[in-house]
């Protein structure tokens, strides 16, 4: 059933988008706001509160929905899922602002398209030149890909075949928003948060996100060019803070031969410190922080978007023949 769940929730999500802020995002900010609000009272066990209630206690209530529902009916166990899945997963959910930001340089408007990638990843793009823009709208949107499309995939995928239905995809989105959200606070609203509470959000979701980054590298390595990628993989991703980042972009770098990393603020920037300590490859594009391949071009936007759907196909069609091979068995 997760098959035809993951299809139904993204051709609804390419014929009906959710819009920007609405009231499901709103919903979760206040969720969000609550909990650290009535359960963070500055101690380190209090950030796993926080992060329990806001990130996993939703989970719980969507796998009990599901497991009520799937008593009465497979259908409105199936229609539960699909929604859930219609609120969490989807390209749309994104994809507008990478595709204005695209038409904006095709047309030569780098000024739109630094404002659209401000407005997008709350950042200060007014000093980026072109190559550098190119570079920041290539790897948020691959990570918006993954964590938006992907590692919803994945966990759904999971749970469901534990029996606990879009569980999984509430669990991801959630920790994901969570380890985002106290994150902005501090950073862009200015407003002081636990220091322990954005830490246990972003290593929890780090754990959680451990499995799925790997896998969408994998994907991302079986559809494009393998070699590079793999090497990429295994050579570049100390170039970013985040490991797991750092998988899924160095893969994508080499499996489209585009140069991604830099040292050039804002955004998502390799720390060149950790690069050296962790033994990186020390050849003179690695030295600036940056993998190997071609600088990044528009025509990089479209082999980007390509790679991605190809992701998609490739593990549709996994998840096909695991359903496939239940049903005979």
């Amino acid at each position: 059933m997760s098959f035809f769940s993951v299809l139904l929730a993204l051709l609804c999500e390419q014929l009906k988008p959710l819009p920007h802020g609405n009231a499901v995002h709103q919903g979760a900010i206040g969720w969000a706001h609550w909990a650290g609000r009535n359960f963070d009272a500055g101690r380190a066990h209090h950030a796993w509160v926080v992060w329990l209630v806001t990130a996993l206690a939703p989970a719980l209530l969507a796998a009990v929905l599901h497991m009520g529902l799937r008593h009465y009916s497979l259908v409105l166990a199936l229609a539960f899922d699909v929604l859930i899945l219609y609120l969490t997963l989807g390209f749309r959910q994104f994809s507008h602002f990478f595709t204005d930001i695209r038409v904006a340089l095709e047309r030569g408007d780098e000024l739109e398209a630094r404002t659209l990638l401000a407005q997008w990843q709350h950042l200060d793009a007014s000093e980026l030149p072109r190559g550098e823009l190119l570079r920041h709208v290539i790897e948020h949107s691959l990570l918006a890909a993954h964590r938006h499309v992907f590692g919803v995939f994945f966990w759904f995928v999971l749970f469901s075949a534990l029996g606990l239905g879009p569980a999984g995809a509430v669990l991801y989105r959630m920790a994901e928003f969570a380890s985002r959200y106290w994150a902005f606070r501090n950073r862009a609203l200015d407003t002081h948060t636990h220091e322990g509470l954005r830490e246990r959000a972003q290593r929890n979701f780090n754990w959680i996100d451990h499995v799925p980054a790997r896998l969408t590298a994998t994907g991302f390595a079986i559809v494009g060019n393998f070699e590079e990628a793999v090497n990429g993989w295994r050579r570049d991703a100390p170039l970013w803070q985040h490991l797991n980042e750092g998988i899924i972009l160095a893969a994508a770098a080499g499996a489209v031969g585009v140069q991604l990393g830099g040292a050039a603020a804002p955004g998502v920037t390799p720390d060149r410190s950790k690069t050296l300590a962790a033994g990186g490859a020390q050849d003179a594009t690695a030295a600036e922080g940056s993998t190997p391949g071609d600088p990044p071009t528009l025509s990089h936007l479209h082999s980007v978007v390509r790679l991605v759907w190809r992701s998609v196909v490739l593990w549709m069609l996994l998840l096909a023949l695991l359903t496939l091979s239940n049903l005979i068995g």
